[in-house]
């Protein structure tokens, strides 16, 4: 077994298709779901999500489609996917940072050494937006760090109108954000990654 499968909070979560009901109905279910971490292979289809998500808001993206594949390459187990029946609707990708906080060379390193991870980008498929979809993920990605004994704490950068999304998620602002990109200027953000020896005996890691 690997060591990501071995990781309950990544295990497939997958909804029964639907069966007829006594009275011969066919009863509503959800789609079948999964969460995983995100392999090369998925670059493409993050990148067609975020794409969508970011350029009509910023006219750029956090990572283009070369950088999505470096970090995939480099650090998958720090990304998580949400499928439904196969197909990608929300995803994150981070990687490990070595500062106290965030610089420009943070948007394109990952450091093996650090203890912090950068959440890069998290973006919701439009088709399923307004459904809770990125805050449920965010959940489950921090229940996974939460598991993996290298990290103390996750950082991120945002702009003031996505603060009470995060503080929402548990982050607390820490002020401005060293990084720019072109007139962007961020909030930095961090959520504190608790102990390894808590969560084996809350969470079965």
């Amino acid at each position: 077994m690997s060591a990501l499968s071995a990781l309950p909070f990544l295990r497939p979560v997958h909804l029964r298709s639907p069966r007829s009901s006594p009275g011969g109905q066919r009863r509503h279910t959800l789609p079948a779901s999964e969460f995983r971490c995100l392999s090369p292979e998925d670059a493409v289809s993050v990148f067609e999500i975020e794409r969508e998500a970011f350029i009509s808001v910023s006219g750029d993206c956090p990572l283009h489609l070369d950088e999505i594949r470096h970090f995939l390459n480099l650090c998958p187990e720090l990304s998580l996917g949400w499928f439904e029946e196969g197909r990608l609707v929300a995803f994150i990708i981070g990687s490990l940072w070595d500062q106290e906080r965030l610089s420009q060379a943070a948007l394109t390193l990952h450091t093996p050494q650090g203890s912090a991870v950068h959440i890069h980008v998290l973006a919701v498929h439009r088709t399923v937006r307004q459904q809770g979809k990125g805050s449920i993920l965010m959940w489950r990605y921090l229940q996974h760090l939460r598991c993996l004994p290298f990290a103390r704490r996750a950082l991120l950068m945002c702009e003031d109108f996505l603060v009470p999304f995060y503080q929402k998620c548990g982050f607390e602002a820490l002020g401005p954000c060293q990084v720019t990109v072109g007139d962007l200027a961020f909030v930095e953000m961090q959520h504190a990654v608790r102990g390894h020896a808590f969560m084996r005996r809350n969470s079965g890691c």
